[in-house]
């Protein structure tokens, strides 16, 4: 790319832009991180468990007994406890030749007789052995994003620490305007959200950060267009190379993608809007290479609530309210703050669609 202006000669079908990303991003290196701190985080190997209980052990609080020997107890016909009935807490192993565990409101003590007047059935109360985990599976998988769940049961598991990728992603504002802050801060929240690190780079050039950055990949927020101010992809040109300037996606057209020293670039537009879609559609899609991941979330389903109308060949990004089962669309070629405060989600009208009508079923991506 030559000169010093930005024009947008065409734009790059989002699918090629994909295949983009599939050629240049590389999963990052593989490091331990500790299981408190894994929440989000994308596995690089699978994980296994030895088989638990080792035995079996008491779900309840009662007497461990064998079924077999109170199978006729009743209110109106006690019978006496054998001389293996023990009174077990929640947790304990169960001991020899006991195969349930009996309440114990249906015990009632006779001086120091204890006799049982229901009667349960084998396994009643209690956990097999292998009946948490079975070690022959993998719990969780290369690929797999953590939530709260998965790190409270990997510490319920004894496991310390777990392998993860975590990408380094620096974010800079084009210039100093503290209109792109919100954007900034948007995509610097959701690579927290998404596992990775976001390093915020202000207070220097362009071309410096370009040329110093240690990140696997860099987000430039701002001058992507073809203003006076707009030299983003400039600079990435002159300091690296200029993949695609110009994406079909909605709004976020002038998007660009490029590469410095086997890094990608990510340069979204300022506009709050475009900025959020360019980084929703694109930006998300960056970090799933860098980190390996493949969980991808299909969103829930809803019907439209009136049509909704695309041109062919650009991908559109479409907020909508979800009402109980159906979604409103509120999209535009702009997206007023308004409409962006009412909506719960967002809509992907793929480039080879000339929109959806009204009643469709679609897949809504709640809002990070």
């Amino acid at each position: 790319m030559q000169g010093i202006e930005q024009i947008i000669t065409k734009l790059t079908p989002l699918a090629d832009v994909f295949a983009l990303l599939n050629e240049f991003a590389e999963p990052v290196a593989v490091q331990d991180i500790a299981v408190g701190d894994a929440v989000r985080k994308v596995l690089a190997a699978d994980i296994k468990a030895a088989s638990r209980p080792v035995r079996a052990v008491a779900l309840t609080d009662g007497w461990a007994i064998s079924a077999a020997d109170v199978a006729d107890a009743s209110g109106y016909a006690a019978v006496t406890l054998g001389k293996n009935a023990t009174y077990v807490e929640t947790g304990d192993d169960m001991p020899p030749g006991t195969d349930a565990v009996l309440p114990p409101d249906a015990v009632v003590m006779r001086g120091s007789s204890a006799e049982a007047v229901a009667s349960v059935a084998s396994g009643d109360g209690t956990l097999a052995p292998g009946g948490d985990v079975e070690a022959t599976k993998p719990l969780y998988v290369a690929g797999q994003s953590l939530r709260a769940t998965d790190v409270t049961v990997l510490a319920a598991l004894d496991i310390a620490d777990i392998s993860a990728r975590v990408p380094r992603i620096s974010i800079v504002a084009a210039r100093e305007d503290l209109r792109l802050a919100p954007a900034v801060q948007f995509i610097a929240r959701d690579c927290a959200a998404q596992g990775a690190t976001a390093q915020l780079c202000n207070g220097t050039s362009l071309e410096k950060i370009l040329d110093a950055n240690d990140a696997d990949a860099v987000v430039i927020v701002g001058g992507s267009g073809s203003g006076g101010r707009d030299r983003s992809v400039v600079a990435l040109a002159h300091a690296g190379r200029v993949l695609c300037h110009g994406i079909g996606i909605s709004p976020g057209q002038s998007t660009a993608l490029g590469t410095i020293r086997g890094r990608l670039v990510l340069i979204v537009p300022g506009r709050l809007d475009a900025a959020m879609a360019a980084w929703l559609l694109i930006g998300r899609r960056l970090l799933d290479r860098l980190s390996g991941n493949t969980d991808m979330a299909t969103g829930a389903r809803c019907r439209l609530t009136r049509k909704v109308t695309s041109t062919i060949g650009v991908c559109e990004f479409v907020p909508v309210r979800e009402t109980k089962s159906e979604a409103v669309p509120l999209g535009g070629r702009y997206l007023p703050l308004s409409v962006l405060a009412r909506s719960t989600g967002y809509i992907v009208v793929p480039p080879d669609s000339e929109g959806h009508a009204a009643g469709s079923e679609v897949a809504i991506h709640r809002w990070p």
